[in-house]
């Protein structure tokens, strides 16, 4: 059983997953109702009963209470340039290439929007967002088409969801998704690996070290499994000890 839903989780990272790059869209389902194991590049998510998608303005909410016979039952206009999507507790994080927008699911129909989180050196960007307790990480990324000046790796304190207030920034170089286990950050970058990052003092990621396994674009921390998408296929890690994360497969 263990076994089985480990692989059904492999291929909705396989085929839900994508690069921003190539225009596609992206999808990830938040595991057993568990918060954190949607990837941090989805363009959909699930919570309780209802389906939520995004694609470049809007945000749609399906009831699946019949999976079968998905029903639209509202449309939310969010902004431009709309890339991601992150449940955590009743809070949908939206990513944009220029901000986060944080909705309350509080009335799981009718999405509200409490905040709109920037973070100072925003100049059009590539936006992944994850949540944690009172804090929120999102890797800003400038190549391409993102456009801006430096890509960083943004610290949100959101503990008034309402009024988010930007922490701190660090420099990267290419970051795509990122995700997290206890008190480890994981930042994916084109360039140094994956890197993991302490964040016991949640607004002061300290830098532990890189894997250099492949290129990494997204990654999902399930239980004591980390699964990241990379460029040539996915990568299976034990995570039972968190800062030192052992290979255990490869799937091309």
């Amino acid at each position: 059983m263990k076994k089985t839903s480990l692989l059904l989780l492999i291929i909705s990272v396989l085929f839900f997953q994508c690069s921003k790059d190539s225009g596609s869209s992206s999808e990830a389902t938040a595991v057993g109702g568990e918060t954190g194991a949607g990837g941090s590049m989805a363009r959909f998510a699930i919570v309780g009963n209802y389906l939520y998608t995004v694609d470049h303005q809007k945000l749609r909410v399906y009831e699946i209470t019949n999976a079968a016979e998905p029903v639209l039952k509202n449309t939310v206009n969010i902004g431009i340039e709309i890339e991601t999507i992150y449940p955590f507790k009743d809070k949908l994080f939206i990513g944009s290439t220029t901000a986060v927008h944080i909705l309350s699911i509080s009335d799981p129909v009718k999405p509200e929007k409490l905040s709109t989180a920037i973070s100072p050196q925003v100049m059009r960007r590539c936006d992944p967002v994850v949540a944690k307790d009172n804090v929120a990480y999102a890797t800003l990324r400038t190549n391409g088409f993102c456009g801006g000046v430096q890509s960083i790796l943004a610290v949100y304190d959101i503990t008034d969801v309402t009024k988010p207030i930007s922490k701190n920034s660090i420099n990267v170089t290419e970051p795509y998704g990122l995700g997290y286990s206890g008190n480890v950050l994981y930042v994916c970058d084109k360039f140094q690996g994956l890197m993991l990052y302490n964040i016991t003092q949640p607004y002061q990621p300290t830098f532990i070290k890189s894997l250099r396994d492949g290129s990494y674009i997204d990654v999902i921390c399930y239980q004591n499994t980390m699964i990241c998408w990379v460029a040539d296929g996915v990568l299976l890690y034990d995570i039972t000890n968190n800062t030192n994360p052992a290979l255990l497969a490869k799937i091309d």
